[in-house]
């Protein structure tokens, strides 16, 4: 379910920014990795049973595709999901979604800029803004990530993070002191792309929710 014009006034409980880290750290095989993992999260019954408890208003979700400045994609645009048969056409489109944004530096800050951007247009009124941002090493490139943090934080957008330990194994400190943000911000590690469908489940379901959850997380178990 396509947003629409019409449906501007309409009132949501959540508008999501997916963004995934597309640049030249991910090889092909991580990349079809990460859109492996996100398709089967939304399908998963802990994430459509998120949705249905979690936002029953509806939950307005886009796919962004990022890597150096100047180089973002918006792959699947605004898309309404209220029921479990959104879910599933969602977790398809995901499944079919090729890679538009190919190689290139790591411009994280370009990409949280963006996902603001992408919020303020957004035609529905969402009681909450999430940018939920995935990569698998620091900013090299384009403003700072601090710089678009508190870009975010002006506009009332909530970032979270899911960070890839598997080329920086500190990754997750540099999520944290610089890229989330917003009241119940977080982060979830994954220690690998194989990882990333778990972690991604996780943190959709928590997102959703706006609660804290217990979790695995690279084999110890955390209450956050």
């Amino acid at each position: 379910a396509l947003l629409a014009p019409a449906a501007a006034q309409e009132r949501i409980d959540m508008a999501l920014v997916l963004s995934v880290d597309t640049s030249t750290s991910v090889d092909n095989g991580e990349f079809r990795l990460q859109m492996a993992g996100l398709a089967t999260a939304f399908r998963h019954p802990s994430v459509q049973y998120a949705i249905l408890t979690g936002a029953p208003r509806g939950l307005a979700v886009t796919l962004v595709q990022w890597s150096g400045a100047g180089a973002q994609a918006q792959v699947i645009p605004w898309t309404l999901i209220r029921e479990k048969a959104d879910a599933d056409r969602l977790a398809n489109r995901i499944s079919a979604t090729g890679r538009q944004v190919v190689g290139g530096r790591t411009a994280l800050g370009e990409a949280m800029a963006h996902g603001v951007a992408l919020l303020a247009e957004l035609e529905h009124a969402a009681l909450r803004h999430v940018i939920d941002i995935s990569g698998d090493g620091g900013s090299n490139e384009g403003r700072l990530p601090t710089e678009a943090r508190e870009l975010a934080r002006s506009a009332g957008v909530q970032i979270n993070a899911v960070a890839i330990l598997n080329e920086e194994p500190r990754l997750d400190h540099y999520f944290s002191s610089d890229v989330i943000v917003g009241p119940g911000a977080f982060l979830v590690t994954a220690t690998d792309y194989v990882d990333f469908a778990r972690a991604i489940r996780l943190k959709l379901v928590r997102e959703i929710l706006g609660t804290p959850i217990a979790f695995e997380d690279s084999g110890r178990r955390h209450y956050e």
